[in-house]
């Protein structure tokens, strides 16, 4: 009786993680423009419909070129 109720909590914490994390918005935007005096940027996003002020947001700089490895 114990293993199956540590095994159902376990199975509903992992789903509640899974969950949480694929609810980000993922948004390809591009930089427009820089000011680094002021330290802002502005970007041009395709769907920026999912954004609203005030979001906290993740900006990754996309790896250019870089070797593939194969078998």
């Amino acid at each position: 009786m114990k293993k199956s109720i540590v095994s159902v909590v376990m199975a509903l914490i992992f789903a509640v993680s899974v969950v949480g994390t694929s609810m980000a918005a993922s948004v390809k935007c591009e930089v427009t423009a820089v000011d680094a005096d002021k330290g802002t940027v502005t970007m041009t996003c395709k769907k920026a419909k999912k954004l609203k002020v005030g979001d906290k947001v993740k900006v990754k700089k996309l790896k250019k070129g870089g070797a593939v490895e194969g078998c």
